[in-house]
This record gives C-alpha cells, sequence and structure tokens, in this order.
C-alpha cells in the first residue's frame, strides 16, 4: 500500500490536477453551505477560499505545463503546497477568533459600534452588510463540536504536507536537485 501511494504522488502530471480536484472539492462544499443550507460565511471564512482558488489554477497550470515541462510540476507543487499552509494559518487564526481566544483585527468581525443616537444606530443597522460574525460558530460538529474552521485547519494542513511531499518525490523522480 505505501508503495501504492509513494508512485500515485511521485506522478507530475496527475498530482496536481488530483490536489486540484479536491480543493474544487472542499470550495464546493463551501458554496453549496452557504447557497443550500443558509450558512452564510463571515470574512474570515471569505478569506479561506482565496487560497483554494490558487490551489485549483495552479493544479490545471501544473497538469496543462506536464506535457511539456514536466520539471514545473515540483515548483507548482511547492506553491501548492506553501498556498495550503497559507490557508492552514488563517483557519487556525479564524478558529482562534472563533474561540475568543483572541479578537480579530478585520471589521465586520466582531459585534458592532452601537454608540450614538438612535438615529446614527438606525442609520448603521440599516447600512450593515456583513450578515456572518466571525467570532460566532454558525455549524459545529455534533460529535466533536468542531467548525468548519477547525476542520480547515485539519484538511489544508493536511494538504499542504501532501503536497509537499508530492513536490519532493517528483523532484527525485526527475532528478532536480532543488528539494532533495
Amino acid at each position: 500500500m505505501k508503495k501504492l501511494i509513494s508512485h500515485y504522488i511521485s506522478n507530475y502530471r496527475y498530482t496536481p490536477i488530483l490536489i486540484a480536484f479536491i480543493a474544487l472539492g472542499a470550495l464546493s462544499m463551501a458554496l453549496i453551505s452557504q447557497y443550500f443550507f443558509g450558512l452564510h460565511p463571515c470574512n474570515l471564512c471569505i478569506i479561506q477560499r482565496y487560497p483554494y482558488g490558487i490551489v485549483i489554477a495552479l493544479g490545471l497550470i501544473a497538469f496543462a505545463l506536464s506535457f511539456t515541462y514536466k520539471k514545473s510540476s515540483v515548483f507548482l507543487m511547492t506553491v501548492i503546497s506553501l498556498s495550503f499552509f497559507a490557508n492552514t494559518a488563517i483557519a487556525l487564526y479564524h478558529s482562534g477568533v472563533e474561540r475568543h481566544w483572541w479578537q480579530s483585527v478585520l471589521e465586520g468581525c466582531s459585534v458592532p459600534d452601537l454608540s450614538g443616537d438612535i438615529d446614527e444606530l438606525m442609520s448603521k443597522i440599516e447600512n450593515t452588510t456583513d450578515i456572518a460574525r466571525c467570532d460566532e460558530i454558525p455549524w459545529a460538529d455534533p460529535l466533536l463540536g468542531l467548525s468548519m474552521a477547525n476542520y480547515n485547519v485539519f484538511f489544508c494542513f493536511i494538504l499542504g504536507c501532501v503536497a509537499f511531499i508530492s513536490a519532493r518525490k517528483i523532484s527525485k523522480k526527475l532528478h532536480i536537485p532543488a528539494l532533495d
């Protein structure tokens, strides 16, 4: 089994496209949760979607380039791993905001300022565009109590490790000394 996994993870053509499809699946789940199940995303949730888009684009580019420039897969898989690690950091930060370990520095991620007279307050309420707050958990796993941001920490960290290991194995397979 280990040899089979090692064989597939070192494939310079199909590993990037597989990772792109996994990222597409994760992004699709977030969009389905939003548009079909009414889980409105907060600002940090939206920010966590960008690295998935980057991974999808890089995976497709790596697949397309693999037909003529196979060595480009090493660089692109390394950047894909960095994108996943960046998303891990964002999700970890978001998890801390949700758990009230720290406050978010982003606007719209906490309780709005409700100071002022009644006219100012009504104006603020009418002009509010943020539906979800970053410091509230809109959905948590009933078994473990983990939020989507908590799951994203683990998911992105594992995929980041897989992408980095893949870059190293492709590097060795193609005899590129960059990551040896």
